[in-house]
């Protein structure tokens, strides 16, 4: 799930880059905020206290850090004109800094918690992420700009794959 949401989120930044209005940019946007969020927040309270307690607080620490740094800048990009070049700009630094974390967590930080963890942690682990990422967006508007950041990616990846034919 937690790898499923990597790729929507990697959807969910190249939907607000792609869109065409303001308008729909910010719709984006607010999709891409509410999939970011809901998936930080599930990592915090469920996937980094994991790593914290297998001897891994320094990963779990910097992990922290870099999402309370992408909610910041979510939070700058909404108060900016989203077709200005400062937008732009903004959303490639978080969208770099984003895809640097989610390699760090995909490519050490997750191998070595699976490694670590006992097995019987691993089930548990996953279902409480999944009930944490529930509890954000299962609520209105957290759910709906979720599935929407879902469906853009969907889109997304059919387009590339017909472009590939």
């Amino acid at each position: 799930m937690v790898l499923d949401h990597h790729r929507q989120i990697d959807g969910a930044f190249a939907a607000v880059k792609t869109a065409n209005s303001a308008t729909d940019r910010r719709v984006r946007l607010r999709e891409l905020g509410a999939l970011l969020t809901g998936h930080s927040i599930a990592e915090e309270g469920v996937i980094y206290p994991a790593l914290s307690d297998n001897g891994d607080t320094g990963h779990a620490t910097m992990a922290y850090t870099e999402q309370a740094v992408a909610k910041i800048q979510m939070g700058l990009l909404e108060r900016m004109d989203p077709m200005s070049e400062d937008f732009a700009h903004k959303l490639g630094h978080l969208e770099g800094a984003v895809k640097h974390h989610v390699y760090e967590e995909e490519g050490e930080w997750f191998i070595e918690l699976v490694d670590n963890a006992p097995d019987a942690d691993h089930e548990m682990i996953a279902k409480r992420y999944s009930e944490e990422f529930a509890r954000y967006t299962s609520d209105g508007a957290g759910a709906d700009t979720v599935r929407a950041a879902s469906n853009v990616t969907a889109d997304l990846q059919n387009q590339s794959s017909s472009s590939q034919i």
